[in-house]
């Protein structure tokens, strides 16, 4: 039976992406350092696979463990989630965000060319795409980083293209994703707000709702928008999740390269998905409004036809669903 290693999978998305592929009867291993979660998440996947969670700790800069693990597991492709996320870190500390991000993935991809292994699914993002040209954004839009984070998934998209060129045998695909929202139904694991140094929107609204803040940073009210607030597309983690599990269906299928942006198409502001969430949750979510944030863009959504069309994949869930299971999250924890 074919063994998918996934690197970094008991962040916020590996995590959910480890339920899906345990649904559907695939197996796989975690690596994970622990930097960006939890050590409880590994009971709390347990819990819901009712499956042993094969995992190492271990950092994707260490080559030769990854080797080890590679040939240990007959590992037959990868999901590589392992990354440093925050926008705002990025830019105070660029220096760590291409030791992590570039170096990490040149040593997973070494171990991976060292032991045989071409099925690459990355991790990457629509922040590579920088200030919008046009909205919908497609695959062909140019890239244009406002910050470091999304220069990493750049060089790492540009990497995976050279490797190809010289090697027509790999399959890699590239999944830049919008933004992921929401919880599993089982409400056990989530976006967690005291984990990690992401300022995520739906963590930064739970933190406001259980009071450990006393308000909302919203980071500019004055953007060519309805509302004046920032405009982006919100998708919900299980969706995304489920894209993996399409996107390993693509690889193993054809070897090539290609680039896929998973979201739903459409635009949701700061100040509506607050509302919605104030729906579902019947409490008030009090705000601030700061100044912009270097390296923000106003509107951001995706055009997922690609992803729907070659991947057979389409966002199903709406809204109200993500700030419902968000809330039951917050609920349980």
């Amino acid at each position: 039976m074919s063994c998918i290693l996934i690197s970094g999978g008991f962040g916020y998305i590996g995590s959910h992406t480890a339920t899906i592929l345990s649904e559907k009867n695939h197996k796989y291993v975690i690596v994970d350092n622990f930097s960006n979660c939890k050590r409880d998440i590994v009971d709390k996947i347990r819990k819901i696979t009712k499956n042993k969670v094969c995992y190492y700790e271990c950092d994707i800069r260490d080559t030769q463990s990854l080797i080890n693990i590679i040939n240990e597991n007959k590992v037959t492709s990868v999901i590589h989630f392992a990354a440093l996320k925050s926008v705002s870190e990025s830019l105070m500390n660029p220096f760590e965000y291409y030791e992590v991000n570039v170096n990490g993935t040149i040593s997973l991809l070494r171990a991976m060319k060292l032991t045989g292994v071409k099925k690459f699914l990355f991790s990457s993002s629509a922040a590579v795409y920088g200030e919008p040209d046009f909205c919908p954004i497609d695959e062909n839009h140019s890239l244009k980083p406002l910050n470091p984070y999304a220069q990493t998934k750049i060089i790492i998209e540009s990497i995976l293209k050279d490797i190809y060129e010289a090697e027509k045998n790999w399959s890699v695909v590239c999944l830049r994703y919008f933004n992921p929202i929401g919880a599993h139904k089982s409400g056990l694991i989530g976006d967690d707000p005291l984990s990690g140094k992401s300022a995520n929107l739906m963590p930064e609204i739970i933190k406001v709702v259980k009071g450990i803040k006393d308000y909302l940073n919203v980071f500019g009210n004055d953007y060519p928008t309805p509302d004046g607030t920032g405009i982006r597309d919100y998708i919900h983690i299980m969706d995304l999740a489920e894209a993996h599990f399409k996107a390993l269906d693509f690889i193993d299928k054809r070897n090539g390269i290609s680039f896929f942006n998973i979201g739903t198409g459409k635009g949701v502001s700061v100040l509506e998905l607050k509302k919605a969430f104030e729906n579902v949750s019947g409490l008030n979510v009090s705000i601030k409004i700061s100044n912009r944030r270097q390296g923000d863009c106003a509107v951001c959504y995706a055009n997922p036809k690609k992803a729907n069309v070659m991947l057979k994949w389409k966002s199903k869930y709406d809204l109200k669903q993500m700030c419902e299971s968000s809330w039951k999250f917050a609920n349980r924890n």
